[in-house]
């Protein structure tokens, strides 16, 4: 296998306590390395103080609807609210079969019961993303999230690293390979629609990705004596395009940055949780956004899902497409998904170092000591001709001066015409302190 199709080599984590044989042992004090402080004052509500839990809901999408012609039209422009407003939705009848959805979350529950051992037979390597173990664990002093991960490529079939696909349950390989089919089929049509919405050719997003890198990730996160202290997974958002996440069973704990606040979002019985990535939201050019989200967990019940990532092949290049950079500029500079990917791994070793945690992953996530996106500031004296626009993925655009000021306030940095409120450079509220309309800091 030639390492110029692989995933595994982009970067690895340092082998860490196993977290379900650690919440086996602890009884009630936790390790000083999973507890986090930014959980006091990260409640899920929102800007006014309400249970936003009782407020919102994210969107829910119609699969069955969007692929029949005649209810496609009004389904599809749902499906183009979803991402331009929240870059989360239920995806409901979305045509994977009813058995293989359920082999998947029978298979992976079997998997993280066996014995420890057995488990560790798939363990990462150094210097490997792939197999079972952590996720970018990069320094002796980093914050840990409350979880453990089994991370593989998926498609295509010569991204495989087969020594990390677990033997046992023996059905496991089989479920994982036919999983990883229907998940592909549900991805393309949401491309293809979501093209349609953008006013583009309908196989414009499908033909970027269709030869693209796919992977999935299983994540269980035990239950914790004290769940207010911890994060199963820390705040990110996924520098990915799609994410398709299946809850395994019933115990819930996924939030999304919402409002100033972390909206729960309840999954819907055998439905796929999709979420937009940095990549489309590159390619968008900012009008589909990436969203921020975390996982929590619970002292009663262990907490399974299933996270398939759908990413660029590696050669292709990370940047708007042009049609799209007519209305507001250019936002984005162009970048190999080589350089992207290298970008990301490198500054979570360098945040690592500084004790802080990259806001940005690749597949897995980066921890985040601080609870919140990472860096979310422009440097104070920008290059000439260069403004610092969408820091999420830390890419400058070479626009004219003024197209976007970092310090101008919200209401001044929406261009002209944009009724939309959410302004062009998404930031966290710590960045528009003196903004007088939280809308604008979702």
């Amino acid at each position: 296998m030639s390492d110029e199709v692989t995933i595994g080599g982009f970067g690895g984590s340092l082998r860490v306590d196993n977290v379900q044989a650690l919440a086996g042992r602890v009884s009630s004090e936790i390790p000083e390395r999973y507890v986090r402080p930014e959980r006091k004052e990260e409640d899920a509500v929102d800007v006014n103080g309400h249970d936003v839990s009782e407020i919102y809901s994210i969107p829910i999408i119609d699969f069955s609807r969007l692929a029949n012609p005649v209810s496609s039209k009004e389904e599809t422009a749902k499906l183009h609210s979803a991402c331009e407003d929240w870059g989360f939705f239920q995806l409901v009848n979305h045509g994977v079969p009813e058995e293989i959805i359920n082999r998947m979350k029978q298979n992976t529950e079997e998997f993280f019961k066996l014995p420890l051992e057995e488990k560790e037979a798939f363990a990462q390597l150094p210097g490997q993303i792939e197999g079972y173990g952590q996720a970018f664990v990069q320094s002796e002093e980093q914050k840990l999230d409350w979880g453990d991960i089994l991370f593989l490529g998926t498609l295509p079939p010569s991204v495989r690293q087969m020594r990390f696909w677990p033997t046992n349950p023996t059905s496991f390989r089989e479920t994982i390979h036919e999983y990883a089919i229907e998940l592909k089929k549900v991805s393309d049509l949401l491309l293809q629609k979501m093209s349609q919405n953008l006013g583009l050719e309908p196989e414009k997003l499908y033909d970027l990705f269709n030869d693209g890198i796919q992977a999935i990730r299983f994540n269980y996160y035990p239950p914790c004596p004290s769940p207010e202290k911890v994060l199963g997974l820390s705040p990110h958002s996924d520098a990915v395009g799609l994410t398709l996440l299946l809850q395994v069973n019933e115990q819930q704990g996924l939030q999304i940055r919402r409002k100033g606040g972390w909206l729960p979002v309840k999954a819907l019985p055998q439905a796929f949780i999709v979420n937009i990535g940095d990549i489309v939201e590159i390619l968008t050019n900012g009008r589909y956004k990436s969203i921020e989200h975390r996982a929590v967990v619970s002292n009663e019940k262990e907490r399974l899902s299933v996270a398939g990532f759908l990413s660029l092949r590696i050669g292709r290049m990370v940047e708007p497409i042009p049609e799209l950079v007519k209305e507001e500029g250019l936002l984005y500079r162009s970048i190999t998904f080589e350089e992207y990917v290298a970008d990301l791994f490198k500054r979570v070793q360098a945040d690592s170092r500084r004790s802080q945690a990259s806001e940005k992953h690749f597949f897995p996530p980066a921890p985040s000591a601080s609870g919140r996106r990472l860096p979310r500031r422009p440097p104070p004296d920008p290059p000439p001709n260069q403004t610092w626009v969408r820091p999420t993925s830390q890419i400058r655009a070479r626009v004219p001066p003024g197209l976007i000021d970092p310090h101008q306030s919200c209401d001044q940095r929406r261009p002209a015409g944009r009724t939309n409120p959410r302004p062009v450079m998404s930031a966290t509220r710590a960045d528009h302190a003196d903004c007088t309309n939280p809308r604008h800091c979702d």
